[in-house]
């Protein structure tokens, strides 16, 4: 079951996973003003997407990018990952749904660790703003970097991957 809320109250419920742990305490330099990945991600032109790792298998991807149409959007999930979504300057509309309720239809495992889908109309829409947090296991569809309203603004994200066995959480 996907996760989402405040990042103290996703802390409060995982403290006991080093490895999500470890992701969330990332998420969190993320929002402090003054610290380097909040740095990195205010400076990033669009069209950045860095890769940051923070050991452990656990990785950060830095971006920067505009939102975009829901009909260009693409449902997928990941096998080997979990992950721990924050917007940390703007906002997006993310769906989410039970992957058992959608069509595979390119799996690019284990290569990229991603499994896109068919169109799904019937997810559950999440806005996605800075503070908030969107953890997604490997059974949570997701599709994401969706416009809010229509119009495409700037949004800059970290989505950090959690290898699946380091988590402790449920796959």
């Amino acid at each position: 079951m996907a996760l989402f809320g405040p990042l103290s109250s996703l802390r409060a419920q995982l403290a006991t996973s080093p490895a999500l742990r470890v992701a969330l305490d990332y998420v969190g330099e993320c929002y402090r003003d003054g610290s380097a990945p909040r740095a990195r991600l205010l400076a990033a032109a669009a069209g950045h997407n860095a890769r940051v790792e923070l050991g452990g298998g656990v990785f950060a991807l830095e971006q920067v990018y505009l939102t975009k149409p829901r009909a260009e959007g693409r449902w997928e999930t990941h096998v080997a990952h979990i992950d721990v979504q924050a917007v940390i300057v703007g906002a997006e509309h993310m769906e989410t749904a039970d992957r058992a309720r959608l069509t595979v239809v390119e799996d690019r495992t284990p290569g990229q660790d991603v499994v896109f889908y068919a169109p799904f109309e019937e997810g559950s829409v999440l806005r996605l703003g800075a503070g908030n947090v969107a953890i997604y296991f490997p059974a949570d569809a997701h599709m994401g970097s969706l416009a809010i309203g229509g119009a495409p603004s700037l949004v800059r994200k970290t989505v950090v991957k959690v290898p699946v066995g380091s988590s402790a959480a449920p796959a």
